[in-house]
């Protein structure tokens, strides 16, 4: 029983802290451009011009 005073606290904490992870994603803008690095692998390169 006593495992679960240790538990518990510590199940808050790791939430707690999963939480503020994605507050500060969210409000740094990491999730400003979904699509984008999703549509950059279909951009061809242009081709290398030899000398």
């Amino acid at each position: 029983m006593n495992i679960v005073a240790v538990l518990i606290p510590m199940a808050l904490l790791l939430g707690l802290l999963g939480l503020g992870a994605f507050f500060w994603a969210s409000s740094s803008g990491q999730f400003e451009d979904l699509d984008g690095a999703a549509l950059r692998i279909l951009i061809e390169d242009e081709p290398e011009s030899k000398p």
